[in-house]
C-alpha cells in the first residue's frame, strides 16, 4: 500500500493547491517538472516521479514548467505547509519509526495539531506515511535482490515479526511471492450464467485468502484471458469447489435475494482506495452516490477525479459496488465492465 505516494498523486490529479509546496511532480517524457496544481494535462502515473522540493527536480535533470512557475515561492497563508514538508522528508529519512510526540517536538506544535494538518495536506497520517515509506522500501529491495532479511532491515523493521505483522499485509501476498512476481500464487475461478442476459458470464476467482477478482463479460474466453492478464505470474486453474459458496452469494445477490454482499477479499490497494472502496460498501443497496459525495464522505471533496479512478480500478464488481456511483450531472457514467452492465445492475436493484 503506497498511501503516500498515491495520495501525491491524487493531489496531482485533483490540480490540488493545498499541496502546493509540499513536493512537486516531474515528467520523465518531457523532462519538466510542475507543483501539483499545475493547469496543465495529466502526464501518465508511470512517467511521474516526486522530488520533495524543485531543488531536488532541478538535480535529477529536469527543468522548471514555464506554466506553474514551480521555483517560485508558494503564498500561502497557511504555516503547517512548510511544516508538513519537512515532516515528509524527516519521516522518508529517519530510521526507526518516531513517535508522533517526537514528530511534534522536532518540528513545532502539539501532536494532535500535526496528526490534524499532516493529515489534510498529505492524505494519510504520520504513521500510515512512515508505513508507506518502508513499504516502498521493501519493495524495492525484494525485487533487486530477494533477500527478505535485508529488505526487512534496510527498511527500518526491527523485528520479523513486526515486519510480518505491519509490512506482509500491505504487500497482498508473502514476500517471497511478491519478489518473484507474483509466481507462485494459486488462483482458482469459476464462471458461471448471471442468470441477467444483460450482465453476461459471471468469472469469479479466489486465492486462499478471500476473493481477489469478480468480473463480467460475454464469454468465458474473454473472462480467462483478462484474468491471466491481471495475474500473469499466477497458476490459474478452474475450481469448481471452494468457490462455490461465494459464487452462489454472488448469484443471490444478483437476485435480490441478499442484499448486503459480504466477501472475504484478497485485494491489493493503496489507503486511498481502501477509504474510497469502503465508502462504496456503505452505500446501502438500491441508492446511489455521486463522485463528489464520495469523495466528500471520506473527507477529499477535492478528490472527485482521484475516485472516479478508484472506482475504475476496482477488481471485484458488486463486492465493492461502485456501479452505484454516478455523475452529478445526470446520466450513469463510467464502468469497468460496460456501461450497459452498470444500467441493468442500477435498475434491478431499484425494483
Amino acid at each position: 500500500m503506497a498511501a503516500a505516494f498515491d495520495a501525491r498523486w491524487d493531489a496531482v490529479l485533483g490540480h490540488d493547491r493545498s499541496a502546493d509546496g509540499l513536493f512537486v511532480y516531474a515528467v520523465r517524457s518531457t523532462g519538466i517538472y510542475c507543483r501539483p496544481s499545475c493547469p496543465s494535462r495529466r502526464p501518465r502515473r508511470d512517467r511521474v516521479t516526486f522530488f520533495e522540493t524543485p531543488a531536488g527536480a532541478r538535480e535529477g535533470g529536469f527543468r522548471a514548467c514555464q506554466r506553474c512557475h514551480p521555483d517560485a515561492t508558494v503564498t500561502a497563508a497557511d504555516p503547517w505547509i512548510e511544516k508538513i514538508r519537512r515532516a515528509c522528508v524527516y519521516l522518508s529519512n529517519v530510521e526507526g519509526h518516531p513517535a508522533l510526540a517526537t514528530l511534534a517536538a522536532r518540528l513545532g506544535g502539539s501532536p494532535y495539531h500535526l496528526q490534524r494538518n499532516f493529515k489534510r495536506l498529505v492524505g494519510v497520517s504520520p504513521r500510515e506515511y512512515a508505513d508507506a515509506v518502508r513499504l516502498r522500501k521493501v519493495k524495492g529491495t525484494l525485487r533487486q535482490t530477494g533477500d527478505i532479511t535485508g529488505a526487512m532491515l534496510e527498511a527500518g523493521y526491527g523485528s520479523s515479526s513486526r515486519f510480518y505483522e505491519r509490512a506482509v499485509p500491505k504487500l497482498g501476498m508473502a514476500p517471497s511471492v511478491y519478489r518473484r512476481g507474483g509466481a507462485g500464487m494459486t488462483i482458482g475461478y469459476a464462471i458461471v450464467d448471471s442468470s441477467n442476459a444483460s450482465l453476461g458470464r459471471l468469472l469469479v476467482a479466489a486465492t486462499p485468502r478471500g476473493v481477489c477478482a469478480v468480473s463480467m463479460g460475454s464469454s468465458d474466453g474473454e473472462l480467462t484471458r483478462a484474468l491471466s492478464r491481471e495475474f500473469p505470474a499466477a497458476t490459474i486453474t478452474p475450481d469448481s469447489g471452494a468457490i462455490t459458496r461465494w459464487t452462489r452469494a454472488i448469484l443471490a445477490h444478483l437476485a435480490g435475494r441478499s442484499p448486503r454482499l459480504d466477501l472475504p477479499l484478497d485485494v491489493q490497494a493503496t489507503a486511498f482506495q481502501w477509504q474510497v472502496w469502503q465508502a462504496l460498501a456503505s452505500i446501502p443497496y438500491g441508492e446511489t452516490r455521486t463522485y463528489s459525495e464520495v469523495a466528500s464522505s471520506i473527507g477529499r471533496p477535492k478528490a472527485v477525479r482521484a475516485v472516479a479512478r478508484a472506482c475504475a480500478t476496482n477488481p471485484v464488481a458488486l463486492a465493492i459496488p461502485c456501479h452505484r456511483v454516478v455523475p452529478a450531472a445526470g446520466g450513469h457514467g463510467g464502468y469497468r465492465w460496460g456501461v450497459a452492465r452498470k444500467k441493468a445492475l442500477l435498475n434491478s436493484e431499484a425494483t
